[in-house]
């Protein structure tokens, strides 16, 4: 199967949701005084970057150029995070809040990729693993704004 220009830019639209993700778990992490949370979010912020680099070298395997940095739109959501957060007074649980609804639009994007049956077998299993990586880590994180409310 051959590699093509759309699958390059499907890789870098991930590439880039992972960027911005990453700078949002550190945020996070900055955010929050609970040192377990704290980990948590150091955590996930290593995770994505790691998802960064694995799709990065996909896309210079195959002869293309990948993205640098995150976009408008994610800082913006970081700025609301933290603007929201000095706003209101059970900060945990409105981090936590922002960062599921945050992983659930990266879970979209990564089923909407995925529905693309062109895919090299490589690709779609690291898709398919860093989509189930990002299910998971939401669970936790329902978990945790259970125990924060």
């Amino acid at each position: 199967m051959k590699y093509t220009e759309k699958i390059s830019n499907k890789l870098n639209e991930l590439l880039i949701k992972n960027y911005d993700a990453e700078k949002g778990y550190l945020n996070a992490a900055e955010t929050v005084d609970n040192p377990r949370l704290k980990m948590f979010f150091k955590k996930r912020a290593i995770e994505r970057g790691d998802f960064a680099k694995a799709l990065r070298l996909e896309i210079l395997k195959h002869g293309q150029i990948p993205k640098d940095g995150g976009t408008f739109k994610g800082a913006v959501h970081r700025n609301w995070v933290v603007l929201k957060t000095l706003l209101m007074s059970n900060d945990v649980e409105v981090v936590l809040e922002e960062v599921i609804r945050g992983e659930k639009e990266s879970l979209n994007e990564y089923d909407e990729i995925l529905k693309d049956r062109n895919m090299p077998p490589s690709i779609d299993i690291m898709l398919n693993n860093q989509r189930n990586a990002i299910q998971a880590a939401i669970n936790l994180e329902k978990v945790h704004a259970e125990l924060a409310s």
